[in-house]
């Protein structure tokens, strides 16, 4: 006879933990929602998920508490602020973080939870974007004991295709911080080929397939590059503020560790700029722009 699923609930119905949810969904999770917008709950609710008010209300049923999230000060306000899931929250549950966080804090909010409430914490970032987050393709990257990672290690493979233990809370963090970095810096250099590309009398949208298997081709390259040269920002997969939080919170870490991120750095103060422009909520396809001559074809 077969073990039944354990019972989901899951804050953070965005970009990617819609898609998520309609996975765990789909394969036979009992699932309860939360989000600070009631509204975005609607299409999980009627394909057969309950929704509560509270994220406290999350633990009432469910033996893992699931979150995805914008950022470290959600997340903490989300499990510790008023009707939060520490007050929800009891031993033996366990808390499974899909957000992207400060490694730091995720370890200083893990310890007290614990001490608190005895729920345990795995932190679980993914790579992949909306279309990994569609198809299951996700790389999850996660911290925490062992007992932890093994028991939620087959929800996960409904979500990813690889899941990979780096270690103890925290470590999933980092290694997130490393995948934005490359990332980040990655999306600022295809912008550069472009605008180089265009004014050189190139057709930038040929790009990506002539670099294609070569050392410097990689996902972002065929991602990206196409949509810039094309001009084509919509509809948003990922935002630019995304990058300019996980840049920020890698340059932060970085320092706490004594460790010299200056490509890193740069990469977040032409984020910034890009930002300050008025395309923090824009596709990071729109990088484009920094380097563009004046006039081109705006978003």
């Amino acid at each position: 006879m077969m073990a039944a699923l354990p019972s989901l609930g899951f804050a953070g119905i965005g970009l990617m933990g819609l898609p998520m949810c309609r996975r765990l969904l789909a394969a036979g999770y009992p699932l309860t929602v939360w989000n600070r917008n009631p509204q975005k709950c609607a299409p999980l609710v009627a394909a057969g998920a309950r929704q509560v008010a509270t994220p406290a209300q999350l633990c009432a049923a469910s033996d893992l508490v699931l979150l995805c999230l914008a950022n470290t000060e959600v997340v903490r306000e989300v499990v510790f602020g008023d009707q939060g899931v520490a007050q929800g929250a009891r031993a033996g549950q366990l808390l499974v973080d899909f957000s992207s966080l400060e490694p730091t804090a995720t370890r200083e909010m893990a310890a007290q939870l614990a001490e608190a409430t005895g729920m345990g914490w795995v932190d679980a970032p993914v790579s992949g974007g909306t279309a990994g987050a569609e198809s299951g393709s996700l790389a999850i990257m996660a911290g925490g004991a062992v007992a932890d990672i093994e028991r939620i290690r087959p929800l996960l493979l409904n979500l990813g295709q690889r899941v990979t233990h780096m270690g103890p809370i925290g470590a999933g963090q980092v290694t997130k911080a490393c995948n934005q970095m490359i990332v980040a810096c990655n999306a600022l250099v295809i912008a550069e080929v472009v605008a180089l590309a265009e004014r050189s009398g190139v057709d930038a949208s040929l790009i990506a397939e002539a670099l294609a298997g070569g050392f410097a081709d990689s996902r972002p390259l065929q991602f990206l590059a196409p949509q810039m040269a094309e001009s084509r920002f919509e509809p948003v997969k990922w935002h630019v503020r995304t990058l300019l939080k996980d840049l920020d919170g890698a340059v932060k870490f970085s320092r706490e560790q004594g460790s010299a991120t200056p490509i890193s750095g740069l990469a977040a103060q032409l984020m910034r700029l890009h930002g300050a422009q008025g395309y923090l909520e824009k596709d990071p396809a729109t990088l484009i722009h920094l380097y563009r001559q004046s006039g081109a074809e705006g978003a």
